[in-house]
């Protein structure tokens, strides 16, 4: 585990071994430390715009002593998973753009509002809560559930931008979305007892009807 201020002190010593200056967005656990909604978390969860900002970042944790290490043990076989580096109990994770079967899309960079510092070549952009739950929906991984509940039942959640941005996805090609926020929001229901309102998981599952007869009617058109 990672404390905020241990975590800090990390992103600072990484800035001072960038080669140039680069924008990143904490998800996960870490937006949520800065965000207030935890004390540490198990791993940094990092998107960046483009392969060469990530393979710069990259370069700097090395120098570090980070290694590599293989997604699949903590991913499995799901599709846009990070490149992940650990030293000790320390670990990134660090997409690119996509995450899993969602995009870290440029509604989701607009809504990244708390913005740090870290020396002179690292800004950190902290994703917007409601984001975070999207996130959380795409890794799905068991904490990620008990993450979800937290910041559900510790803030006030607009859940029309929450389904404006599955909708989002879906317009960008990432099908699952709405499938996979549904699931995921229902399970939370079943296996925390979060409250979310009835119609809005209404809507949601309106959406994915509308998704299947719309896939249908395509097919039947080819």
């Amino acid at each position: 585990m990672i404390t905020i201020d241990q975590q800090q002190k990390l992103l600072l010593n990484v800035a001072g071994r960038l080669s140039q200056k680069i924008t990143v967005y904490a998800i996960g656990g870490t937006a949520m430390m800065f965000l207030g909604f935890k004390d540490a978390t198990l791993d940094i969860d990092l998107v960046f715009e483009n392969e060469k900002d990530r393979a710069v970042f990259k370069e700097a944790i090395k120098s570090l002593g980070y290694l590599e290490m293989d997604a699949l043990k903590i991913y499995g076989i799901k599709r846009n998973t990070p490149e992940m580096f650990k030293l000790n109990d320390e670990r990134f994770d660090l997409f690119v753009v996509e995450v899993v079967d969602f995009i870290f899309s440029e509604k989701m960079r607009q809504r990244a509002e708390q913005t740090h510092q870290f020396g002179e070549k690292l800004v950190l952009k902290i994703a917007n809560p409601l984001d975070i739950i999207l996130m959380k929906c795409a890794t799905d991984r068991l904490k990620d559930k008990d993450d979800a509940r937290r910041i559900i039942t510790s803030t006030k959640i607009n859940w029309d931008i929450v389904i404006g941005e599955a909708k989002n996805q879906m317009g960008l090609g990432k099908e699952r979305a709405v499938f996979d926020l549904t699931c995921f929001l229902e399970d939370l229901r079943k296996m925390t007892g979060v409250d979310i309102p009835s119609d809005i998981m209404e809507k949601l599952f309106e959406l994915i009807e509308r998704q299947v007869k719309e896939k249908k009617k395509k097919s039947r058109e080819n």
